[in-house]
């Protein structure tokens, strides 16, 4: 190392501890599928996990995985950073044209399908995770049945009551980016005569609309959830990487610190001073 080298490197001092905050979030879970004149309950969000003052190793390489929102009657997938999982959101129960079905457990839990009799409960959520779902109505006629709303990251679906779907629960608010940003909202179950609930706040969709991209929104009714997101917030004194590729990721500043947003794939993240 030159003499230079080694003078700018003493002016700089070493670079500080590889302290990051980290928020994990699996894809939602699909609403459930109407059958006939059914009433599907809506998907449950993505879990939803965020952690402050990890240290991590630079130059090692940490695993990182985006779910995928499920597709119509699916449970979402998993999301992970390094140790860390989040579980993808259960779908929604289907609306039958037999008896009321229960909706799926996951992260959070999807809303029951309101068939022709019965209430189908709510799937559980995961602890420290999500929320379960809410309860379907069931009625002999198709004007009377309610899906349950999906379950979100910081409250419960709302259970249907006859003829009209539950609302999915909302997410939970984030800063990490910079700004508050409310992420895995629980998608709204379909109602008999009333149509359409709304999806909870934070990316959930309304009956019969999917998860926003990149929230793990649980999908609404008949529809799909919402992929799922890893955000780390870091110093800006190191440099990231994602060895072998794979990733599809984004970075912005915020106040001495690098915000990266990893928004697709699977690969390894690793971090250099």
């Amino acid at each position: 190392m030159s003499g230079i080298h080694q003078m700018l490197l003493a002016a700089k001092g070493p670079p500080p501890p590889l302290t990051v905050d980290f928020l994990v979030i699996a894809g939602g879970g699909g609403g459930g599928t109407n059958i006939g004149w059914g009433a599907a309950g809506g998907g449950g969000a993505g879990g939803y996990q965020e952690l402050t003052t990890q240290t991590l190793t630079a130059g090692t390489s940490y695993t990182t995985t985006i779910g995928g929102g499920g597709a119509a009657s699916t449970n979402g997938t998993n999301s992970t950073f390094s140790s860390t999982t989040s579980t993808g959101g259960g779908k929604g129960g289907n609306a039958p044209t037999t008896a009321s079905t229960s909706g799926n457990s996951g992260g959070s839990g999807g809303g029951g399908g309101g068939g022709t009799s019965g209430s189908g409960s709510g799937g559980a959520g995961t602890g420290g995770q999500g929320n379960a779902g809410g309860s379907s109505v069931g009625a002999a006629s198709g004007f009377g049945r309610g899906g349950g709303g999906g379950g979100g990251a910081s409250q419960t679906g709302f259970g249907a009551t006859s003829g009209v779907g539950g609302a999915g629960g909302n997410g939970t608010a984030s800063s990490i980016t910079g700004s508050s940003v409310t992420r895995a909202g629980g998608g709204g179950g379909y109602g008999g005569s009333a149509g359409a609930a709304l999806g909870g706040a934070g990316g959930g969709g309304n009956a019969g609309v999917a998860g926003s991209v990149n929230t793990g929104g649980g999908g609404g009714g008949d529809a799909g959830g919402g992929s799922g997101v890893v955000i780390i917030k870091y110093p800006d004194a190191y440099a990231i990487s994602n060895p072998g590729g794979g990733l599809t990721y984004s970075t912005s500043s915020s106040g001495g610190f690098t915000v990266v947003t990893v928004t697709a794939g699977t690969g390894n993240l690793s971090w250099s001073a």
